[in-house]
């Protein structure tokens, strides 16, 4: 039976490596997958998602006003696809979250979706909160802080270095601008003294 995944983490957790491996999976036996990704999201390569570890392949892209259920069914009508993968989902929309859970539910394909949680400041991404909501199953892909402890937030850092407490939720990045900690952490970056 067809599910909606979300797999969700903070920045520098593995979340395309363990996309990319769960799709040679398929590969391997002989099936075939879909592969998408933001398109704001360029830090691969237009259309590809990649790891830090050195793996990657080519993927469809989609923006804000792409109807996801369209796209995977036009998909479908090319051939046999076992699974579709969606790396970077926080940027989906709350509508094409149910584009996705109507592709899973009247397309029957399960669709895996890959993403942060929430964003420098804590809040929400609007396509996490959508997939947190109507997912079929969740799964939390961990990363730890530097203390050791499991990594549930993430700061932006500015030129100078220090963490960033206002600014746009949207601010495409790696290593050189993100860092993942655990909440003590978190909350220390942000200024709020912990006792």
């Amino acid at each position: 039976m067809a599910k909606l995944y979300f797999h969700y983490s903070t920045m520098n957790a593995g979340k395309s490596t363990v996309l990319l491996q769960a799709s040679h999976n398929y590969i391997e036996r002989g099936m075939q997958t879909y592969l998408l990704t933001a398109k704001l999201d360029t830090r691969a390569g237009q259309g590809r998602i990649a790891s830090r570890i050195g793996i990657g392949a080519k993927a469809d892209t989609f923006a804000p006003d792409t109807d996801l259920f369209a796209k995977i069914k036009r998909r479908l009508g090319d051939g046999p696809c076992a699974c579709i993968f969606l790396d970077e989902a926080q940027f989906l929309t709350r509508d094409q979250v149910w584009q996705l859970a109507r592709a899973v539910d009247d397309l029957r394909v399960p669709v895996m979706c890959y993403g942060l949680r929430v964003d420098f400041l804590g809040h929400l991404f609007e396509g996490s909160a959508a997939l947190l909501a109507l997912a079929d199953e969740m799964r939390e892909v961990r990363t730890i802080c530097h203390c050791g402890k499991k990594a549930t937030m993430v700061v932006r850092r500015g030129p100078d270095g220090r963490a960033l407490r206002e600014g746009a939720q949207v601010q495409v990045g790696g290593n050189e601008t993100y860092v993942s900690l655990c909440r003590r952490h978190w909350r220390e970056e942000m200024g709020d003294p912990v006792s």
